[in-house]
């Protein structure tokens, strides 16, 4: 008896009504604000146009259709239903009728009503063939309604979904942490950067409404507050699922991911072959993800990464490291053997096979690029500010005390020791050493102006 009970306490707390709607019922519900198509737990949009023709056609031509699954809730005294399968099929049927928001997305489709293949639109049938519309709006789906638990639901709706179009990793996880604010701050800001993201090829538009963009910037987020590389897979599902990060700490690393993205950007940009992540094999997320972990551990170390030309010799050791690997593994698929002096593309080719976003994968691969990269950059100085001393030195050293500003409007107005403040030849932003040697006297003005030139 006892196992009875056990098992009776595990059946699914769901409840299913199967029933049919009529494309017409469908059209109602959604203009009276009944049908939710964009609950918390939904993807996006991931049909293309051939899909969706292919859809009007199995509706005109009156065959069978999988069924619409709907989560029938109840909310400020009406009853809504969202859309846990058939999202995509409900959207199609809106557009090809040019319903309400979809008006702007509507099509045609092409179609033999006995005379031949031709283009019709709804409002073709509408003027010359009005028994296809009626037959069209009174096509049943089948619907099967479901109440009970929210959870046990995105369960059910990660299920269906995991045939057809099956949901992406990034979907799924979208899924069952709809409400996590770490999710949310990454889709933010998968949005700031997007015209970057397909500018640069990084990412495919089919992949951003995918949410592999909310993914990836969700591992860098996390990478950032861990400190270094993570598991892809095991540290987001965690750190999302635990909600292990407070509002303070999101607002901290969300910070320090912008300012590292927008170095990543200024430091690879153009060069002499042009847009330096669009032509090279660094626009792919896996390798993207290492460079932005090094750009995150260079300003960590205060190295200066503003200098142009050193930017420039960055991405032309990177390219040559790109292409060499790209020439070994050509070389490997022909069963011709790595060469001595291609030990470096072999240690690199290793990372960006198989499994390229484990730990150990991307920690191998950063001792690839680290040794490569960091050599370049000198490291800012240590202490910033002058110190009291050094203030009364360079005020000694100085038998006039003018402004040393090129644009000073008072040039030659001597300064008082109030008025002098000393400023860094060099900016210590770009490696200026905040040293003697490297000490200028400014007035107030022309040292709020000057900034980091």
């Amino acid at each position: 008896m006892a196992g009875t009970a056990l098992a009776v306490e595990r059946l699914p707390k769901l409840q299913s009504t199967f029933d049919t709607r009529t494309v017409n019922e469908l059209v109602l519900m959604f203009r009276a604000g009944q049908l939710n198509l964009e609950p918390g737990f939904q993807r996006k949009s991931v049909w293309g146009w051939t899909d969706r023709r292919r859809l009007v056609q199995t509706l005109v031509e009156h065959c069978p259709v999988p069924s619409i699954f709907l989560y029938e809730r109840h909310e400020d005294g009406s009853v809504i239903y969202d859309v846990i399968d058939g999202k995509q099929r409900i959207e199609t049927i809106l557009m090809f009728l040019a319903e309400g928001r979809f008006k702007q997305h509507w099509f045609n489709a092409k179609i033999d009503l006995g005379d031949g293949l031709k283009w019709w639109s709804w409002k073709d049938f509408s003027k010359s063939r009005p028994e296809i519309c009626s037959a069209l709006m009174t096509y049943k789906l089948p619907v099967v309604q479901v109440t009970g638990e929210l959870s046990e639901i995105i369960d059910l709706f990660v299920k269906i979904n995991s045939t057809g179009k099956s949901l992406t990793s990034g979907e799924k996880r979208h899924a069952k942490y709809n409400t996590s604010t770490l999710l949310k701050k990454a889709e933010l800001l998968v949005r700031k950067y997007q015209p970057y993201l397909l500018g640069q090829k990084i990412l495919s538009r089919s992949q951003l409404e995918r949410m592999k963009g909310t993914e990836l910037f969700s591992e860098l987020l996390l990478s950032i507050q861990s400190g270094g590389v993570i598991n892809k897979k095991v540290a987001i599902d965690k750190a999302i699922g635990n909600e292990s990060i407070n509002g303070n700490t999101l607002t901290r690393i969300s910070k320090e991911f912008v300012a590292t993205f927008n170095a990543t950007k200024k430091m690879f940009g153009k060069d002499k072959k042009g847009e330096f992540f669009k032509t090279t094999r660094f626009h792919n997320t896996a390798e993207f993800y290492s460079l932005f972990m090094i750009v995150w551990k260079m300003r960590k170390e205060k190295l200066v990464l503003g200098d142009r030309k050193r930017n420039e010799a960055a991405m032309a050791m990177l390219r040559k490291l790109g292409a060499g690997v790209d020439e070994l593994r050509d070389q490997l698929r022909k069963a011709q053997p790595a060469k001595a002096n291609q030990r470096m593309f072999a240690d690199y080719l290793l990372t960006v096979q198989g499994d390229t976003d484990s730990a150990a994968t991307r920690k191998r691969r950063a001792e690839v690029l680290e040794p490569m990269l960091f050599p370049l950059f000198e490291r800012k100085d240590t202490k910033r500010l002058f110190s009291s001393e050094q203030r009364r030195i360079i005020w000694n050293r100085e038998e006039q005390h003018f402004c040393a500003g090129k644009n000073c409007p008072t040039p030659k107005k001597a300064l008082g020791w109030e008025d002098v403040t000393i400023d860094h030849v060099l900016a210590w932003i770009k490696g200026g050493q905040t040293a003697l040697k490297n000490a200028q006297i400014l007035c107030r003005h022309c040292n709020s102006k000057k900034g980091g030139r």
